[in-house]
C-alpha cells in the first residue's frame, strides 16, 4: 500500500469522526464543511453523499439538498430524503409520485407516514384517514399518541361534510382536546366545542408546565387553542369577546404563519364595512405569500372572497371587478359569489341594467343557479323602484311561484300598484294549485289565514271559506277558525254555515258567572286613581246571579263653586292658570320704601334730568311707536315661557 493511500484513509478517517462529532453537538455547519473533505478526496462516496443531504435537510436547506440529489443521481437511494424535500418545499403531487414510483415493496414505515402526511395535505382526507387506520394497526412505539393526534386532526376536516361518519377520537392529550373540539366546531355544535376547548387550554398549561417550557413557549401553544376559541364565541354571536382575543394573540406576534391568516381573516369579518384601514392591514397580513403553503383551500377561498366583499365596502369599482375575476379563475366553485359581489357594485355605481344582464346571462348558463340568480335581479329591480318587472320576474319562476314566501312577496307588490283583484286572484290560484297537487310544503296554516282574511275582506267568500276548510284540516281544534268558516259560509250557503255552527262550544260552557263577575270588576282599564278607589270596594253580582237588597249610593255630584266677582258675560282670563311672575302684564318691584328717592343719572345731575332718562316709566310704548325692525323668537306657550328670575346654570368642568 502507498503511502498516498493511506494518507488518504487517514484523512477520510478523521473527517468522519469529524462528521459524527458536529452531527452529536447539532453543528451541521460544521459537519457540512467535514463531509466535503471527504468529497474532495472521494466524491463517489456513498455514505458521505447521504452524510451531506442528511446534514442539509437538518439545516432546512431543502432546495439545495434536493437539487445535490438530482445532480449526483441519489434519487433511486435516498427516496425518503428526496421525497421528504418535495415535500417541505410545497410540492405535493411530485412527493407523492416520487414515493409510489419507488421500486421497494412493501413501502417501509417511515415512507408510509409520510405518504399519509402528503395525502393530509393534498385533502384527501378519506384516504388519509384509511392509511393512518392501518399504521396505527400495524405498529406500536413511543410514538402512538401522535398517530393518533394526526387522526383526530383528519377526522376534524372530514366533519366538514355532514354526510360522512366521523370515527370516535380519544380525548387523552390536549391535542386531541383541541381536534375534538373543531370536529364540533365543523358540525356547528359551537357550545359543545367551546367547553372542550376550554379544557384543552387548560390541559395545555398544565402539561408545558410540567416539561419546564417558558411562558412564551406557553403562550405560543396557547394561541393556537384561543383562536379557534375565538371563532366558536365569534359563531355564537359573542363579537366583542371574540374580537378581544384575536388582538391579543396577534400582539404576541406569532410565528404560525396560518395562525395569523385566521385571526387577521376573522378580524376582517367582525370590522364589515366599520375600521376599513385596519381591515386592509389584517387582509394583506392573511394573504401573505408566507401563509400560502399553511392554508387549506378552503380558508385560502374564504380569505379571497373576504377580500373582495372588502373592496366591494371601500367602493373601489376597479379592485372590484379584478379581484372578482381573480377569485373565478382561482375558484371556480365560488363563481356565483363573485358575481354577486359584481353586481353589487355596479348597482352602487347606479348601473342597474348592466348587473340584471349579467345575472340573465349567468341563469341562462346555469340552470342549477337561475332560481337564486332571478332573486337577485328582483333585489336590483325593486332597488330600481320598477315594481312590474319584479311581479313578472317573480311569476316566471313556474310552479315555484305558489311558495308561501314568494306567494306573499308577490301579494305585498300588487297592493303596492293598488292592483287588489290579481293580488285575489293569485291566492285564489294558489289555493287550487295546492288542492289539486297535495304538496306538502311545511307549515302553510300562516299563508291560508292570511288568504282567508284577505278574501273575506275583499267579499270572496267563497274562496275564503276554500281556504279555511283547508286551514281547518291542519288545526281541527282551532275554534276560531272554524268560527270564521260559519262567517263565510253564512254569505253564501247559510245551511251549511248552520251545520257547522253546531260544532262550535256553546256560550255557557266559554264563560262562568264567576268570570263575568271577576270581568266587571277588574280595574286594567281605569286609571290609577279609579284603581285605588275600587280596590276594596264591593263586587256588585251580575244580573244572572242571585243578589241581596242593593243599597243606593249616597255620593251626589257636587257643582263647583264660582268666585264671588265672577261675572258670566265675560270671558274668563286666558292666563288666569299661570303664576303672576309669568303673565303678561306682571312688573317687578324695582325696591323698597326708599327706591323713589334715589336719584338715577349721572353724578351731580339734577332730579329733573334723572326723570328725563328714566327709562323704567316708558316700558310699555305704544305700539304703534316707530321701532327698528327685530326678529323675534317665536312665543313659547303656557308653562313653557322662560323664567326672567331664573338662576343661571353653572358652566361644567372641562372632562
Amino acid at each position: 500500500m502507498s503511502k498516498d493511500t493511506t494518507a488518504k484513509e487517514a484523512l477520510i478517517k478523521a473527517a468522519y469522526a469529524d462528521v459524527h462529532k458536529f452531527g452529536s453537538n447539532q453543528e451541521y455547519d460544521k459537519a457540512v464543511k467535514a463531509v466535503n473533505r471527504i468529497l474532495g478526496v472521494a466524491p463517489d462516496d456513498q455514505t458521505a453523499l447521504h452524510c451531506k443531504v442528511v446534514c442539509l435537510m437538518q439545516l432546512s436547506k431543502f432546495d439545495e439538498a434536493h437539487k445535490f440529489i438530482e445532480k449526483n443521481r441519489l434519487a433511486s437511494v435516498l427516496i425518503f430524503e428526496k421525497a421528504y424535500c418535495e415535500y417541505r418545499l410545497n410540492k405535493q403531487l411530485q412527493a407523492l409520485k416520487t414515493i409510489d414510483d419507488a421500486a421497494v415493496q412493501p413501502l417501509p414505515a417511515k415512507l408510509k407516514e409520510l405518504r399519509t402526511q402528503i395525502l393530509y395535505r393534498l385533502e384527501r382526507y378519506e384516504d388519509c384517514l384509511d392509511a393512518y387506520k392501518e399504521i396505527i394497526k400495524n405498529s406500536s412505539d413511543d410514538y402512538e399518541d401522535e398517530r393518533r393526534t394526526n387522526l383526530s386532526a383528519v377526522a376534524a376536516n372530514l366533519a366538514l361534510d355532514k354526510d360522512k361518519d366521523v370515527p370516535e377520537v380519544p380525548e387523552d392529550t390536549y391535542e386531541q382536546y383541541f381536534n375534538s373540539a373543531c370536529i364540533q366546531a365543523n358540525r356547528q355544535r359551537f357550545v359543545e366545542a367551546e367547553r372542550k376547548l376550554r379544557t384543552s387550554e387548560k390541559l395545555c398549561r398544565e402539561f408545558l408546565e410540567e416539561e419546564g417550557a417558558s411562558e412564551e413557549e406557553i403562550l405560543e401553544e396557547l394561541d393556537v387553542i384561543r383562536v379557534q376559541l375565538a371563532y366558536c364565541l365569534q359563531q355564537q354571536g359573542k363579537v366583542k369577546e371574540a374580537s378581544v382575543i384575536y388582538a391579543e394573540c396577534l400582539r404576541h406576534k406569532p410565528k404560525d404563519a396560518a395562525l395569523v391568516a385566521v385571526a387577521s381573516n376573522n378580524t376582517v369579518v367582525i370590522n364589515k364595512d366599520q375600521n376599513v384601514f385596519d381591515s386592509k392591514k389584517k387582509i394583506r397580513a392573511a394573504m401573505a405569500d408566507a401563509c400560502e403553503p399553511k392554508l387549506t383551500s378552503r380558508q385560502k377561498q374564504t380569505i379571497a372572497l373576504n377580500n373582495c366583499l372588502l373592496a366591494l365596502y371601500t367602493n373601489s369599482s376597479d379592485q372590484v371587478q379584478q379581484l372578482t375575476q381573480k377569485l373565478t379563475q382561482s375558484y371556480p366553485q365560488v363563481e356565483f359569489e363573485a358575481l354577486l359581489i359584481r353586481c353589487s357594485q355596479l348597482a352602487k355605481d347606479k348601473k342597474h341594467k348592466e348587473a340584471i344582464e349579467q345575472l340573465n346571462k349567468f341563469a341562462s348558463a346555469h340552470k342549477t343557479h337561475e332560481f337564486i340568480s332571478k332573486f337577485a335581479i328582483i333585489q336590483l329591480q325593486l332597488l330600481q323602484g320598477n315594481r312590474k318587472d319584479a311581479i313578472e320576474t317573480l311569476l316566471s319562476l313556474g310552479e315555484a311561484k305558489y311558495k308561501p314566501g314568494i306567494v306573499s312577496a308577490l301579494v305585498s307588490l300588487y297592493l303596492g300598484t293598488d292592483n287588489k283583484p290579481a293580488a285575489s286572484a293569485l291566492l285564489k290560484s294558489a289555493v287550487e294549485w295546492y288542492k289539486q297537487n297535495n304538496v306538502s310544503s311545511g307549515d302553510l296554516s300562516d299563508m291560508w289565514r292570511q288568504a282567508a282574511e284577505f278574501h273575506l275582506r275583499g267579499g270572496a267568500s267563497e274562496t275564503a271559506a276554500s281556504s279555511l276548510e283547508e286551514l281547518l284540516k291542519l288545526k281541527p281544534n282551532d275554534m276560531k277558525v272554524l268560527a270564521q268558516l260559519v262567517i263565510a259560509y253564512a254569505q253564501f250557503n247559510p245551511k251549511r254555515a248552520l251545520e257547522i255552527s253546531r260544532k262550535l262550544p256553546k256560550l255557557e260552557t266559554l264563560t262562568t258567572a264567576s268570570e263575568i263577575d271577576a270581568l266587571e270588576a277588574a280595574n286594567w282599564v281605569m286609571s290609577a286613581k279609579a284603581a285605588k278607589k275600587t280596590a276594596n270596594a264591593k263586587v256588585e253580582p251580575s244580573p244572572g246571579t242571585p243578589a241581596t237588597d242593593k243599597k243606593k249610593s249616597g255620593n251626589r255630584k257636587r257643582k263647583g263653586k264660582l268666585p264671588k266677582n265672577y261675572n258670566a258675560e265675560v270671558a274668563p282670563d286666558p292666563e288666569r292658570w299661570l303664576p303672576k311672575y309669568e303673565r303678561t302684564g306682571f312688573r317687578k318691584k324695582r325696591g323698597g320704601a326708599r327706591a323713589k328717592d334715589i336719584i338715577k343719572g349721572s353724578q351731580g345731575m339734577a332730579s329733573g334730568a334723572a326723570d328725563q332718562y328714566d327709562m323704567s316709566n316708558r316700558a310699555n310704548l305704544n305700539k304703534n311707536s316707530p321701532a327698528t325692525p327685530v326678529y323675534q323668537e317665536p312665543t313659547p306657550g303656557p308653562r313653557q315661557q322662560h323664567r326672567k328670575g331664573g338662576h343661571k346654570k353653572k358652566k361644567g368642568g372641562r372632562f
